[in-house]
């Protein structure tokens, strides 16, 4: 088992390969997220928050054992932090749609690479929780921002 999970925490933290596409490997890695919040959608907004918390924690030992593996800071092929970001960010839409996923990608993708305070203080975080945290308070502002859109409407 020490072998091969090596090998499976790649798998995850690029998420399937998304992260080793070069050009926009956060880009690709948040689409990449798109079919699994569609899947867990359907069992309503605790099942995406849940789903959320379950990425996050995988993501964490994951992206630390790459980082480690890589000796690379927060290297950029590891992606499964946008998928925990993305699936944060829609934590308060109750009922999938189309309109409110792609205000949701837009949303969190401006604000992962914005980082506005305190989001970027999170990447000071040791290793892999420094690597998911900073996506996850983005996905947290980025829920805040879903919930007062959805509260309004836009949404349908």
């Amino acid at each position: 088992m020490r072998h091969l999970w090596p090998r499976v925490a790649r798998v995850i933290a690029t998420w399937f390969g998304c992260g080793l596409v070069p050009g926009a490997p956060g880009t690709l890695g948040t689409l990449g997220a798109v079919p699994l919040y569609w899947l867990v959608s359907r069992g309503g907004c605790s099942a995406v928050a849940l789903a959320a918390v379950v990425v996050t924690a995988v993501g964490i030992f994951a992206s630390s054992t790459v980082q480690l593996e890589l000796g690379i800071e927060d290297p950029q092929i590891v992606v499964v932090d946008e998928v925990a970001g993305l699936l944060v960010t829609m934590i308060p839409i109750p009922v999938f749609s189309w309109k409110a996923l792609l205000a949701g990608v837009v949303l969190f993708r401006v604000l992962d690479i914005w980082k506005p305070w305190p989001i970027r203080r999170f990447e000071d975080l040791p290793l892999g929780l420094g690597i998911m945290m900073d996506d996850v308070a983005a996905g947290a502002i980025g829920a805040v921002v879903m919930a007062v859109l959805n509260a309004r409407g836009v949404f349908g």
